[in-house]
């Protein structure tokens, strides 16, 4: 079995990091998943952008283990891993270190929902989760990074079907969709949200979160039982 469509979309969404601004070198990966074989297709780890074919992409099962590839997978893999096995309606999953999501997941701030562009997405902050416990730093790192994203949507009664992005504490985003794209989408909402939230602060500092109400305008105009964005 060639896994020939994943390898081909985890292959396009890899691709579209460099070309959205949202990586530097080899600093990002993007997976794609198909859940029907328990597998998911990963970006190499670091190997540059410009040398990267379809067929380099590495196939790996829902534990992280290998199952189809000749070269080794992403560092972040296992993160990706746990992930998928927990929340099975993911379809893809992109890491960045994209530099203004970044500079609020090293600060350790969730991202104020300030304006409509964020409140188009969420209706919520941008989750940031605490830095990791050292024994776990310690201990098998990648792997505890995705128990590190699950304990905070836990312990926040966040539904990762409806915040398909969050801020790992001192270290950069993830995000998430039902297809490899949309999870690239999502890194560059994340991104362009978070330039403009941290633009806000410096304009006003007291600047106040958007008020609920416009907040669940703009979100269900786009996401509610009764939207109207975009085309039938």
């Amino acid at each position: 079995m060639t896994y020939a469509l994943i390898r081909e979309e985890a292959y396009a969404a890899n691709m579209q990091l460099p070309e959205l601004g949202l990586v530097l070198f080899t600093f990002g990966n993007v997976s794609a998943a198909d859940r029907q074989a328990g597998v998911f297709a990963i970006k190499p780890s670091g190997v540059p952008y410009a040398n990267l074919r379809p067929e380099d992409m590495v196939v790996v099962d829902f534990d992280g283990k290998l199952v189809d590839g000749n070269l080794r997978p992403s560092s972040d893999t296992l993160t990706h891993a746990v992930l998928y096995k927990h929340w099975e309606h993911v379809g893809g999953i992109s890491h960045t270190h994209s530099v203004y999501a970044t500079a609020w997941a090293q600060s350790g701030r969730d991202i104020p929902l300030f304006g409509t562009t964020h409140a188009d997405h969420l209706t919520v902050d941008v989750p940031c989760a605490p830095p990791m416990e050292d024994e776990k730093i310690r201990g098998d790192y990648e792997y505890e990074t995705g128990f590190q994203i699950l304990r905070c949507f836990k312990t926040r009664q966040l539904d990762p079907r409806e915040v398909e992005m969050i801020l790992v504490g001192n270290h950069a985003p993830f995000t998430w969709g039902k297809t490899a794209a949309k999870a690239v989408y999502h890194s560059a909402v994340l991104e362009t949200v978070a330039k403009m939230a941290l633009l806000t602060e410096q304009i006003n500092p007291e600047a106040l979160r958007m008020k609920e109400s416009l907040i669940r305008k703009h979100f269900e105009r786009k996401h509610g039982p009764d939207s109207y964005y975009g085309q039938a």
